[in-house]
């Protein structure tokens, strides 16, 4: 989201939570100048793809806040703003984005977790 009242990097915002752009709050941004933020992005990745939990669908006429289309996937909407929704797709890819930046510091939510499981347990079939 782009707030036209703002200046600097305050003009970036996410669309999820409102919060303006940062070095330390890095987003990936969709179509159409739309934006989510590290925070938000995990919130959802670990509710609709982690977690794998139904999501919501956007009302009637809406779409995917990041891609802008009509989708059957399940959707995780902003907490803070009704209208805002994003797909499971546009997760897994905001989330591929963001994870090869190597600025931004942000890995996948449970990526370390299932690292440090394969390293415990290097075969995992051998019970």
């Amino acid at each position: 989201m782009h707030d036209p009242a703002a200046q600097g990097t305050d003009f970036f915002k996410c669309d999820f939570c409102r919060r303006p752009w940062r070095e330390d709050r890095p987003m990936v941004e969709g179509h159409r100048g739309s934006l989510i933020c590290a925070d938000c992005l995990t919130a959802a990745h670990l509710e609709i793809v982690n977690e794998k939990r139904p999501g919501h669908s956007p009302p009637e006429h809406g779409a995917c806040t990041m891609c802008l289309e009509r989708r059957d996937d399940p959707h995780w909407q902003s907490p803070l703003f009704e209208s805002a929704f994003i797909c499971r797709r546009c997760i897994r890819q905001s989330a591929q984005t963001l994870a090869k930046d190597p600025d931004s510091g942000w890995t996948r939510p449970g990526a370390a977790a299932t690292a440090d499981r394969i390293e415990d347990d290097p075969d995992p079939d051998d019970d």
